[in-house]
């Protein structure tokens, strides 16, 4: 994990929550908690921890009380007479996954509290991001986070650790390729006396040590020289711990399904074989989840049917197959490859809907009038004939020429498209303006050009469409009141929409955070006044990082970002393994099932958020390293930029048209001594008062490159 605006923002959201005393639940459950601690013989009770903790409001102090009889009923503390409590030591303490930082610093995040657990890197043993820990809580009432120390480590996420070989006489060390671990790893001298150093290794920790011992281990694997691509982007694959290929076994189990389409089954379906039917993806796609069919009806209305890949037909619950797919959850997109979430046999060939090949569907079948409005839905099992396959440039093309190879129903799916979103826009949805950093590569995958793609009306119809699916079968499922798998996304939280306006102003832009419908509004509005401009993709992707994090789940809270009271994912389960299982119980219910067992699905529900954030991580470290090699080869030239952060160790710049970002160190700007003025986000110098700003233009020299920490250094030149 590389120091990045995401990480920055992070530290504004910090620095923003130190402005104002709150006292939310978490952190007085951690105040509360670090008291009875450090006073582990003495009792208290709500007025006196009040005191303690400088609280004067009657409210606030009801809510001691009530905190102080749930820690009571889950253990944590005793209560020895009434309403006089203490501590019970050896329930004093909390269990999380931790998050390690560049700096060697981390943070716990934990279920039960709202605000992560800052652990400082001298209270943290030989541990690696992912790890499940056991943290006490040692903050005070003067901190201004919640802090604690390591315990235990009670899960690995993995013994495995990619790296390069480091020759030192008779020593060998492993340095960490993930520059979040920060220890070295000591390889015994028999273990690589034959290895070069600077080869990528992949090592199993035989041995963690303690906070004052290394690891140790041996080397289970050679990936090849450093610098390689495909060592590189292998050794991210190691780090997230993400199995490449599948056993044999399951694929055996692939190739032997069987493809025939039988008449029965045929019969048991709605058959869209005869509709003009097309798929539209990216020109290097092979895994078509996804096709739309246009038949014209005498009353003036439109049937649109939103055809996927019907996946359950041929993978069973619970078989080989199934459980690998619910185990990797997702199909990873890394630049150069794609590690799918279902062997190619089935990704790419049965399940994917190839042009002129009869293939078998689960279909939401919606009449439209000319304004979007749906007359009538359907929901089934289909066979489709696709008549084309479309690149989004093939029918980007055609919408804007008028003419072509099905000219007519592309556009009217774009005319419908457009109402649709618009009736989002004035629901209350943001409409983020996607931008996607892609690669041109040689034959050697090295990068020679990079693109960043902006979204079309290609795109946006087919985005449009899907998700009109996907609410709608949410919405048919949600409204019987039973039990279903939603992708929720719950309201961004208000300190950190008033760091965002904080951050907006930088730019000239006014974030109004009122209630929901001004927030959705003032957004919509900067998102608009952006478009084109140097700073789109950095305003753009710090306001998504303001939003929670959309997660899968039983309990429908509704999608804030998208204004859905009911919404779902069921158009890619190809590459989606929530998908598959919202395939299964549409199906269920649409045979007239009744109930289903919740737990098992909620359990699977969390697994696969998991297992997204990990892709996405996965996904983000090979961009950057892509966009290193990319850039050393301009390593002394003089570029414009953009001051997209800023911490108290340096000014981060994004390069323009390439969305790369280096750094400029602080002690390395000229003729003052500059510091960070976290009150005012800005840059400063001592001397001068010279101020640098988020936003500011700026001219870098590209210094230097390390593409083992995939970091860019700048110099500033103007």
């Amino acid at each position: 994990m590389t120091i990045s605006k995401y990480s920055l923002f992070n530290s504004y959201f910090r620095s923003m929550s130190k402005k104002k005393r709150r006292f939310s639940k978490a952190r007085l459950h951690s105040q509360i908690l670090a008291i009875f601690r450090k006073h582990s013989n003495k009792s208290f009770n709500y007025k006196q921890l009040s005191k303690l903790i400088g609280i004067g409001d009657e409210s606030v102090k009801l809510l001691v009380q009530k905190l102080l009889t749930e820690l009571n009923e889950h253990n944590k503390i005793i209560e020895i007479s009434k309403g006089k409590y203490k501590a019970n030591l050896q329930r004093n303490t909390l269990e999380g996954t931790i998050e390690i930082t560049k700096t060697g610093n981390g943070y716990v995040i934990v279920d039960q509290l709202d605000e992560d657990v800052f652990v400082h890197k001298k209270n943290i043993p030989n541990v690696i991001s992912g790890d499940i820990v056991e943290v006490s809580i040692i903050s005070s009432k003067k901190s201004r986070r919640i802090e604690g120390i390591i315990n235990n480590v009670v899960h690995r996420k993995s013994t495995l650790i990619s790296g390069r070989l480091q020759k030192r006489g008779k020593l060998t060390l492993l340095k960490a390729s993930n520059p979040t671990i920060v220890f070295d790893v000591l390889i015994p001298f028999e273990e690589a006396s034959e290895l070069e150093s600077g080869l990528l290794v992949v090592c199993k920790i035989t041995d963690w040590g303690n906070k004052k011992t290394n690891p140790s281990g041996k080397i289970e694997r050679v990936l090849g020289r450093a610098g390689s691509n495909n060592a590189e982007l292998e050794s991210i694959l190691i780090d997230y711990n993400i199995e490449h290929s599948f056993d044999q076994n399951i694929e055996q189990a692939a190739q032997q399904i069987n493809s025939y389409i039988t008449e029965e089954e045929i019969s048991k379906r709605r058959d869209f074989r005869f509709i003009n039917t097309f798929t539209i993806d990216p020109f290097d796609a092979k895994d078509f989840d996804d096709a739309l069919s246009v038949n014209f009806l005498e009353n003036g209305n439109v049937e649109v049917g939103i055809h996927i890949a019907d996946v359950t037909h041929y993978v069973k619950k619970d078989d080989i197959i199934d459980i690998e797919a619910q185990q990797r959850a997702t199909s990873i997109y890394l630049v150069d490859r794609v590690i799918p979430m279902l062997p190619e046999v089935l990704s790419n060939q049965l399940c994917s809907l190839r042009p002129k090949e009869d293939k078998l569907t689960f279909s939401a079948v919606f009449e439209l009038n000319n304004e979007a409005k749906i007359i009538n839905q359907w929901y089934g099992k289909t066979i489709i004939h696709s008549d084309h396959r479309f690149t989004y440039e093939d029918a980007q093309r055609i919408i804007e020429k008028n003419n072509g190879l099905f000219s007519k129903e592309l556009l009217t799916l774009n005319n419908l498209a457009k109402k649709l979103r618009e009736k989002r826009k004035i629901n209350g949805a943001i409409s983020f303006n996607k931008t996607e950093t892609k690669f041109k590569l040689d034959k050697q995958k090295n990068p020679t050009s990079i693109i960043i793609k902006e979204n079309k009306d290609a795109h946006k119809l087919i985005e449009e469409f899907m998700l009109l699916a996907n609410k709608n079968v949410a919405e048919y499922i949600g409204q019987q009141k039973r039990t279903f798998v939603y992708r929720i996304h719950d309201r961004p939280d208000s300190e950190k929409l008033q760091t965002l306006s904080f951050f907006l102003k930088g730019f000239g832009y006014h974030l109004s955070t009122e209630n929901k419908n001004s927030i959705a509004r003032s957004m919509n509005t900067i998102l608009d006044k952006v478009k084109g401009k140097e700073e789109a993709n950095m305003v753009e992707t710090l306001t998504i990082r303001t939003m929670a994090k959309a997660v899968y789940s039983t309990d429908n809270i509704g999608h804030y970002g998208l204004a859905f009271n009911h919404y779902s994912h069921f158009t890619s389960p190809i590459r989606r393994y929530p998908d598959m299982m919202v395939h299964r119980l549409l199906n269920f219910y649409l045979e007239g099932g009744k109930k289903v067992a919740i737990d098992e699905l909620e359990k699977l529900c969390k697994h696969a958020s998991e297992m997204e954030i990990i892709a996405s991580k996965a996904e983000r470290d090979s961009i950057k390293y892509m966009q290193v090699k990319f850039i050393s080869k301009y390593v002394g030239y003089t570029l414009e930029g953009i001051i997209s952060g800023m911490t108290d160790f340096g000014i981060f710049i994004e390069i323009q048209n390439t969305s790369c970002e280096g750094l400029v160190r602080l002690r390395d700007l000229p003729n003052d001594y500059y510091y960070y003025d976290d009150s005012n986000f800005c840059v400063v110098g001592q001397h001068t008062k010279k101020q640098y700003r988020i936003g500011n233009k700026v001219i870098v020299k590209i210094e230097s490159i390390n593409l083992e920490r995939r970091e860019i250094n700048l110099s500033l030149i103007q």
